[in-house]
C-alpha cells in the first residue's frame, strides 16, 4: 500500500517524473502500474539475499568493502542480469542505476573504478 501511495503521490506532482526503486521491489511493480518510468537500481558495494532484498545493515557481511569483489558483482549485474545471493544462489536484477555509498574515505576513486570497469567491457554508461 505504501508503495502505492508513492508512486501515486509522484504521478499526480508530476507524471514527467522517473522514479527509482531497487530492482525487484514493490515500489518499481507500483511505479509501472502507475504509468511512470521506472529506473531500477542496484547496489555496488551491498550484499543481497537469495529473494533479491538487500542484506540487512544490521548484519556485518551487508557490505562488500572489496573493490574488486564489488566491480565484479556490478558487471555480473549489468551483463548477465543476475547477482549472486550470500547462499551463493542467483537472483535476477534489472541494472539501470548503480548505486555506491558515497560516505566512504574512497568513494570518488571507486566510481572511477566502477566507470572505468563498465567502459572497458564496452558497457556505455550515461545520465537516466
Amino acid at each position: 500500500a505504501l508503495a502505492e501511495i508513492v508512486a501515486d503521490t509522484v504521478r499526480r506532482f508530476n507524471p514527467g517524473l522517473k522514479l527509482m526503486a531497487l530492482s525487484n521491489s514493490l515500489l518499481l511493480e507500483a511505479g509501472r502500474a502507475a504509468g511512470l518510468e521506472v529506473i531500477s537500481e542496484v547496489f555496488a558495494d551491498r550484499r543481497y539475499l537469495p529473494d533479491g532484498k538487500l542484506v540487512p545493515r544490521s548484519r556485518s557481511d551487508a557490505q562488500i568493502e572489496n573493490d574488486e569483489e564489488a566491480i565484479a558483482q556490478v558487471l555480473q549485474m549489468v551483463r548477465e542480469g543476475s547477482v549472486t545471493a550470500v547462499d551463493g544462489s542467483r537472483t535476477t536484477v534489472r541494472a539501470d542505476s548503480i548505486c555506491l555509498h558515497g560516505d566512504g574515505a574512497h568513494a570518488l576513486e571507486f566510481a572511477d573504478k566502477i566507470r572505468a570497469a563498465l567502459c572497458a567491457e564496452g558497457i556505455a554508461v550515461k545520465a537516466v
